[in-house]
């Protein structure tokens, strides 16, 4: 099984290699497409294929309004890496979290209990408390002011 997989990627990187040599010269004519007809169209591509892995009109509206969030959020500074991790992570963190609260019935103290978990929650506290620090300690007259968009 795990050599099956490797050789599909051989295979794959190969017909890539094959494919995509000739068509250089239209991935770099590509690039010289304007973002204000970029954009739509890929909008456009996106809108399709969520449209086409359910058939549902109303999972194109909820992109579009993850869309609209994801770029009043990008104008406010906060960026899109921490947040996608949140969503990919967040049910995946609440199963868990919900199966550790059945298992030590409802004792909360489980994770401060065992070392290993009050190791990682007092990292966690730690870097959050010095990231706190960071933001709000005074500013001295020699340091440079990075905007929050631009970290």
């Amino acid at each position: 099984m795990f050599w099956g997989l490797v050789a599909s990627f051989w295979i794959g990187n190969i017909l890539l290699v094959i494919l995509n040599v000739p068509l250089i010269g239209i991935w770099v004519k590509l690039l010289t497409i304007p973002y204000k007809y970029l954009y739509p169209s890929a909008m456009f591509f996106a809108c399709i294929g969520v449209y086409a892995a359910n058939n549902d009109m109303f999972q194109v509206g909820e992109m579009a309004l993850i869309g609209f969030v994801g770029y009043i959020l990008l104008r406010l500074g906060f960026h899109p890496a921490p947040i996608l991790l949140g969503f990919v992570l967040g049910p995946r963190f609440e199963e868990n979290f919900r199966r550790a609260m059945l298992i030590s019935r409802g004792d909360i103290m489980v994770f401060v209990e065992r070392p290993i978990s009050a190791v990682f929650i007092a990292l966690c506290v730690i870097l959050i408390g010095l990231q706190v620090y960071v933001r709000l300690r005074p500013k001295k007259p020699g340091d440079v002011v990075v905007p929050a968009a631009a970290e």
